[in-house]
This record gives structure tokens, sequence and C-alpha cells, in this order.
């Protein structure tokens, strides 16, 4: 019998980096795939897959006025997304962003309630700032310091400690801070800031976009080109290898927990004083959990997170319109940002294996 060639495919791990540039090529192609797969789940429930994109666009971006509103979206998702990449890039999996944006907002807003009256806006504002900062790195301190200490699962920690805190803001709704709220008692609600205790504005919209910008910065700074993001990246490749170098692993990973905990509770002020003006437990509104997507499709990439945060704020707010001017569902925003994450995902695949194809002979 004659010998016969057969194919045989393999598949290894990348030892060569790919060149960045075409990195973000597959992965912009991703997103475009993503869109497409959106556009036959549209053209299959009966709409126009044209029509649809076309609405929300003009919804996100054809006034000032969507404009503003769609920046306020982006804006906590942005410094939400800052706020878990060193956790991230430490292999530490911080699910509890949401918590810790809650007490960050508790925190600011108790000086908010009880001082604004006696507070000029210049001495507030810091105040409840760095209040917000403080409760939302202790929050965030509370699960790292368990994992340290006795190795628990931060997963699991960090999404209970969620929980937690949005039990304590329904309590003070119905309880201590209630009579303060509008109707009284029985209202369960928090009475709105005074004057003294918002941000102020900058081209229509509050100054958090500007904090947020900065602390982008900062933040790739941090992460690129400082002792602690390098002792941060060492122990995302091997907490063991960071041991053997001399590297105190659990004093590491509490500091950057309260870091991370500390930018969640910042956002929370920046909700708080700046779009809510009250205190409610939805106030940190899923985007602790929608910032874990912003993360990973950026690759925890600060200037590509400002992307990320704005295409899927786009999507958020243009959806609405959709939905009101072609009855288009509501949650088409999310079924495009899990197909764009799927996508994303998908093509990481092909960034760090290769296929390659072999001929073996047989017979």
């Amino acid at each position: 019998m004659r010998n016969a060639s057969l194919p045989s495919i393999r598949l290894a791990k990348r030892t060569d980096a790919m060149n960045p540039v075409f990195v973000w090529l597959i992965r912009l192609c991703s997103i475009i795939l993503a869109l497409l797969i959106g556009s036959l789940l549209l053209a299959a429930l009966g709409y126009s897959p044209i029509d649809t994109f076309a609405t929300i666009i003009e919804g996100a971006t054809g006034s000032s006025v969507y404009l503003r509103q769609t920046i306020k979206i982006a804006v906590p998702l942005l410094g939400c997304a800052l706020a878990i990449a060193p956790c991230f890039k430490m292999r530490f999996w911080n699910i509890g962003a949401e918590g810790q944006i809650t007490a960050g907002a508790v925190g600011a807003t108790f000086f908010a309630l009880n001082f604004a009256d006696s507070m000029p806006a210049y001495l507030l504002l810091p105040v409840m700032a760095i209040a917000a900062i403080v409760c939302g790195g202790i929050w965030a301190l509370i699960p790292a310091f368990f994992k340290a200490k006795w190795n628990t699962n931060e997963t699991l920690f960090t999404l209970m400690m969620n929980y937690i805190i949005i039990g304590i803001v329904r309590w003070l709704q119905g309880g201590p801070w209630e009579n303060n709220g509008p109707g009284g008692k029985g209202s369960q609600k928090i009475a709105m800031f005074g004057d003294a205790a918002k941000l102020p504005t900058v081209l229509g919209i509050h100054c958090g976009w500007i904090i947020i910008l900065v602390l982008t910065v900062l933040m790739y700074i941090y992460m690129q080109h400082t002792k602690q993001g390098y002792e941060i990246a060492v122990i995302g490749d091997s907490a063991n290898t960071a041991r053997y170098a001399g590297m105190n692993v659990g004093k590491i990973m509490m500091r950057t927990m309260f870091l991370s905990g500390a930018i969640s509770g910042l956002v929370g002020f920046i909700i708080v004083s700046g779009a809510d003006h009250t205190l409610s437990a939805n106030v940190a509104g899923g985007v602790g959990f929608t910032a874990i997507t912003v993360a990973w499709l950026a690759q925890l990439n600060p200037f590509a997170m400002i992307v990320i945060a704005s295409l899927l704020a786009i999507l958020e707010k243009g959806a609405l319109t959709a939905y009101r001017s072609l009855n288009v569902p509501a949650t088409i925003a999310e079924i495009l940002t899990g197909f764009i994450l799927l996508c994303m995902l998908g093509c990481e695949f092909f960034v760090n294996y290769r296929l390659s194809v072999h001929h073996r002979k047989e017979g």
C-alpha cells in the first residue's frame, strides 16, 4: 500500500510576542464580527440592523444633550475599570467593585447630609471625596486581609461584600437617614444633597469626567512605570516567584486592594455628588460588574479603557432611544456587549496560540 500523507493539526502557545498593532487589529476585527452577529440577530427578530445602529448612534451622540448623557454613563464605567485593573493584573479577582462604590457613596453622603449647611463647597467636596476614598478602600481591604492571612476565596468574598453594603444602605434609607428624605417617615428615601455637596459642572457635565481622565493618566504611570506596578505584574505572573524575589505578597495584595477600593469609592462620590445628588441602594447601578467587561476588553490598558467605556456607554444610551423609536428590545445593548466580550475572548486565542498543520505518513 502506498504511503498517504495525512494532515495533523497542532495547537501551541506562541513563544514570540505578536506585533502590538496586529494584535489590536485582531481585536478590532472581533468587535466588528460581534456587531455583525448582532445585526443577524436584529434581522432575525424583524428589525433593520442599519436603522437600529443608526438610531443608537443618533440617540447617543446626535445632540449635545444626548452626548452629555452618554459621557455621564461612561465616566463611572471608566473609573471603575481603572479601579479593578491593578487587582486583575495581580490575578486577584475583585468582583466587589459594586460594593466598594456603594461604600464610598455612603461615606460621602454622611458629610453631605450633615455638613452641607455649615461648610462651603470648597471644603465640603474634598472632605466628601476623602471619606469616599477611605470607606471604599477599607471595604476592599477586608477581603484582601482574609486572602493574605488565610487564603480565602476572593471571588466569593468580594461578591458577598456587595450585598452586605447594599443591605446597609437599605437600612439607612428606612432608618437613620430616612427622616431627612422627601415625605419624611416611611418614604424609604434619603434627602437630595444641598448645593454645597454637588460637583460643579464643566462644559455642561459634572467635573467628575476631568477627575477620571486625570486618574487614567496616573493609573497608566502607576502600572507601567513604578515599583508598585512592577510588583503587581510579578505577582500576576507567579506569586511564588514574587516570594522568591523577597516580595511580601500579602502586603502588596492588601495595598493593591485598598487602592482599588479607594478608586471605586471615589467613583461612588462622583456618582452621588455629580449625577444622582442623593444615595440609594442602587447607587452603583451595575457599574461594578460592567466595568469588568471594560477592563478585560481593554486588556487592562487604561487608555484603551476610554474607548471601550465610551463604546459601551453609546450602546447603553442609544439602546434606550432605539427602544422608544423603533420598539427594539431595550436589552439590545447588553446583548451586543455580550457578543463583543465573547468575540474578544475568542480573538485572544489567536493572539496567544498558534495553529499549525503537519503532515504525517500512514500506511
